[in-house]
């Protein structure tokens, strides 16, 4: 069903990458995978500049399709903040949060990776072909796709697998109690590396998923200052002086 709905959009617009690249198992992930090795893709297709995948700090940032307008200017704030670190910002091109951190990344002259759900010449949602195009041209584009390969509901929690075995650390910025942020949340707590759910998510009152990961290790976030100090010091200041705004506030609506 999802296969026959991508095909009938408009995705003719999408110009894909002439000269994706292929990296096997295990040299594509660092840090190093481990016992998990083999949940891993045997197989990466990439297009852009594949230094990112030994970025000192790649942190994915994933929520809500239909996200709120706090939602997505959380999302943008956060990813701003994290370029400033010199962090890369990874996310899955997805409609609403996911797309408000790769632009609010890109807008503040940072770095992005889009781990996609679809091979590397298709592009879902359509409306999202020019910014697909910006990333495999400028930043990088990773499907764990094969060309010609059909497009399907268990596309999208592989995908997130493979978006929380490239990333470091992971946030969580707006979910429901249905939504598939949820299994990247589980997968980045599979391995071991820090989960971050912002505070507007663990106060509201309708969601019951937070206080089960909260349980498990995850970390209430207020600034972006703890996802650095739970990383270490691999990451640097890129700019000096920069401004830290409070993730979390009222809205203004």
């Amino acid at each position: 069903m999802l296969d026959r709905e991508a095909q009938d959009e408009p995705t003719r617009r999408y110009r894909s990458p002439r000269e994706p690249r292929l990296l096997e198992r295990p040299g594509a992930f660092d840090p190093p995978l481990g016992e998990h090795l083999h949940r891993a893709p045997p197989q990466l297709f990439v297009a852009g500049d594949i230094s990112l995948l030994r970025a000192s700090l790649r942190v994915s940032i994933v929520g809500a399709r239909a996200a709120s307008t706090d939602g997505l200017r959380r999302a943008t704030k956060l990813a701003s903040q994290l370029v400033a670190r010199g962090a890369v910002v990874v996310s899955g091109l997805a409609e609403g949060i996911d797309a408000a951190a790769h632009q609010g990344a890109i807008a503040a002259r940072g770095r992005t990776i889009a781990v996609i759900g679809t091979p590397l010449e298709r592009c879902y949602p359509a409306k999202h072909a020019a910014l697909q195009e910006l990333i495999y041209r400028d930043h990088l584009l990773v499907s764990q796709f094969a060309p010609g390969a059909k497009i399907g509901a268990s596309n999208f929690p592989a995908r997130n697998r493979t978006m929380a075995m490239l990333s470091h650390a992971s946030v969580i910025v707006e979910a429901s109690d249905s939504s598939g942020s949820l299994s990247q949340a589980a997968e980045i707590q599979r391995l071991g590396r820090p989960l971050f759910i912002m505070r507007s998510v663990v106060e509201n009152s309708r969601l019951s998923w937070p206080a089960a990961f909260l349980k498990s290790g995850a970390q209430i976030l207020d600034d972006v200052v703890q996802i650095v100090s739970a990383l270490g010091d691999g990451v640097r200041t890129r700019t000096g002086g920069v401004q830290q705004l409070p993730l979390y506030e009222q809205s203004r609506e």
